[in-house]
């Protein structure tokens, strides 16, 4: 591997949003600085296949090589595909069936839109369990009230996804099942005892280690075990501990949207980057606010030049990232890559229709 600045080891740490459908002078001043480890898109980034594919041909040019290219994409209420391409059914519809082979479907036609639109990664499949506690929150992005219904589902759409060459990522790790706020806004303190979420809302994470590439940590606290009060995405207890020494989680841990009330509710910008690269943070997404984005990377940049510690911390974890990119990506073909605008057209035309179809099969209630 060619040798990394610390400016480029520090990028490599984050993962950021934009701002529009387009990139704009300022957008691609900043990051030729921060040259982060890749993108996620919104619904306010994409009107369609052609335009987002322009998008990230030009905003991946200023980040870091192999660069993660992602989206939401869910099915049911997160599906930042909907309005552009057509509305996928959500886990829990998709789940009820009970039949790997539907699942495993989804996981395909959730790959082809992410690529047929420029990207590498999907945000998904959600691991929590759908308790009663956090139904109002969580709603249908639940596939099951229980381990094994989740895990079941989790494994064949997974597995959808693999065959297409499309990284996914488990979440929210180490569950917001028990929980009855929303993240987005505020920390959830989820009360289940360490016995209860060892025994049940882990047990997917065991169960699918080495199926995952990513694993997302939840801004949630756990004040009935040994975490207490602190948000998973802070807390070394949650990622080392648990994530990596009793589970054996070996692939890339991811952050929830480092923005969310969950985290800066509790800490500024600033602080909580550092806090979370020091408890076993790989990659943070900070999804929205420019002033956001450099206000994170400029402080682990500080920190990196004054702490010797710190820095060889950073230049480890950004070389074992780059690694994993590589694995991940190197052998795709680049987002770049130019397809006749009318080809382009038809491709999604057609996959429009085969995702309705596939949702007709799966709710037919809703048909017509």
């Amino acid at each position: 591997m060619t040798a990394m600045s610390l400016r480029e080891a520090v990028g490599s740490l984050l993962v950021v949003g934009l701002e529009s459908t387009t990139l704009s002078a300022t957008e691609r001043a900043w990051l030729r600085v921060v040259r982060p480890t890749g993108l996620i898109l919104f619904r306010r980034n994409i009107a369609d296949a052609q335009q987002t594919r322009a998008l990230l041909q030009s905003a991946s040019g200023e980040c870091a090589a192999h660069a993660m290219r992602c989206v939401d994409l869910e099915g049911g209420t997160v599906d930042r595909l909907r309005d552009a391409l057509a509305p996928m059914p959500s886990a829990q519809a998709v789940a009820r069936h009970r039949n790997a082979a539907l699942a495993r479907e989804q996981g395909q036609l959730t790959a082809r839109a992410v690529r047929l639109f420029g990207m590498n990664t999907t945000l998904a499949p959600v691991l929590d369990l759908g308790l009663a506690e956090s139904a109002p929150i969580l709603g249908t992005r639940t596939a099951a009230p229980d381990a094994t219904g989740v895990t079941a589902y989790a494994r064949a759409f997974l597995s959808g996804l693999r065959s297409m060459r499309v990284t996914g990522c488990g979440k929210h790790f180490p569950g917001l099942g028990g929980g009855t706020l929303d993240s987005h806004l505020q920390m959830p303190e989820i009360v289940r005892s360490w016995e209860q979420l060892q025994a049940e809302d882990l047990e997917p994470y065991w169960a699918l280690r080495r199926q995952l590439p990513m694993v997302m940590i939840s801004h949630a606290a756990y004040p009935r075990t040994k975490g207490g009060t602190v948000p998973a995405s802070q807390s070394r207890y949650w990622m080392q501990e648990i994530l990596r020494d009793t589970l054996g989680y070996r692939g890339l841990i991811f952050s929830d949207d480092m923005e969310m009330g969950g985290v800066l509710g509790a800490r500024p910008m600033e602080e909580a980057v550092l806090t979370a690269v020091e408890a076993g943070m790989d990659v943070m997404e900070i999804c929205h606010r420019e002033e956001l984005i450099l206000r994170g990377f400029e402080s682990l940049l500080r920190e990196a030049e004054q702490s010797a510690a710190f820095r060889r911390r950073v230049m480890r974890q950004a070389r074992r990232v780059a690694a994993w990119r590589k694995r991940q990506y190197g052998s795709l073909a680049s987002a770049s890559e130019s397809i006749p605008a009318s080809d382009l057209a038809a491709q999604e035309a057609a996959l429009r229709e085969e995702i309705l179809a596939f949702g007709q099969r799966v709710s037919p209630e809703r048909a017509g």
